[in-house]
């Protein structure tokens, strides 16, 4: 019988991550199976499809950039969330070798916030900074939570569009990046049943980039402060919120989450998340 196999694709790639979260769950699970990583260039990725259709024991691959929009025309299905996102992040071969496409992006970013989206709250709001793909993937998710979205972006025009395709309802807010640059002393709401998100979904702060300028002046008390971020992990922007007092989620969180559903689709078991924190240590190490 044939080791089941799944890998990442990309250009670049080498910096993934994904095969030391796979190969440790599988590891854990002592399950026969393998993950790797292809470097696929976008000419290239028509005949990679092709190639791997046909193979049994490749039982997908999880996509990144620049191929989550490429990908699609290429595919026999897409699912209704990632064709809502207009991305796809994991391709799932079928037993009678069809390829279905998936964005488990969503759901990997709502994953922490899950304890708190099950509770109730007067009022909702997520303040989101970028308008690039992972931002419509956390556009979808939050406001099918019931989340009043601002979104930031350097092009306010660009969010505001973003929002009438991806939000639902009607009472969502563009505005400029910048604006959250600077003090303000807007009097929140303090009541403790709302819940306020502030999300950075752009590469600033990212190595190698510009520092996400936000006055934590903007942020309503009791916010928690989210970055998607993951080199570093644990950025300039999360720093100063704790400073400040709030609660954080890091890029790791929603980077794992995703996985975890990829991994189910592809090796057919829930991976043992009981070891996260081992999990961490390792891929911070």
């Amino acid at each position: 019988m044939n080791t089941a196999y799944a890998e990442v694709i990309g250009d670049p790639i080498a910096q993934s991550k994904s095969p030391a979260i796979h190969g440790f769950w599988l590891e854990k699970l002592g399950l026969d199976g393998s993950y790797g990583r292809s470097l696929v260039a976008p000419a290239d990725l028509p005949d990679y499809l092709a190639r791997v259709r046909d193979q049994e024991n490749w039982r997908g691959c999880n996509v990144t950039m620049p191929h989550k929009q490429a990908i699609m025309p290429l595919l026999d299905a897409i699912d209704p969330l990632a064709a809502r996102i207009g991305a796809v992040n994991t391709v799932v071969r079928g037993d009678d070798g069809r390829l279905t496409g998936y964005n488990t992006d969503a759901g990997g970013f709502l994953e922490p916030l899950a304890a708190r989206l099950a509770e109730k709250h007067y009022f909702r709001m997520a303040r989101v900074l970028g308008t690039g793909g992972a931002a419509r993937a956390i556009v979808a998710a939050l406001s099918d939570r019931g989340c009043v979205i601002v979104l930031a972006g350097r092009d306010p025009a660009k969010a505001r569009a973003l929002l009438d395709e991806l939000a639902k309802g009607t009472d969502h807010h563009a505005i400029a990046l910048d604006h959250f640059a600077d003090p303000t002393d807007f009097a929140f709401d303090d009541r403790e049943d709302c819940l306020d998100l502030i999300v950075n979904a752009s590469p600033l702060g990212m190595a190698g980039q510009p520092e996400l300028a936000f006055d934590f002046s903007h942020a309503p008390p009791g916010s928690v402060v989210y970055d998607i971020v993951t080199h570093p992990l644990d950025t300039p922007f999360l720093q100063r919120a704790r400073a400040a007092g709030f609660a954080t989620i890091d890029g790791l969180a929603m980077l794992i989450g995703q996985a975890a559903e990829a991994f189910e689709r592809f090796f057919g078991v829930a991976p043992p998340r009981e070891h996260d924190a081992e999990l961490r240590a390792r891929l911070t190490a």
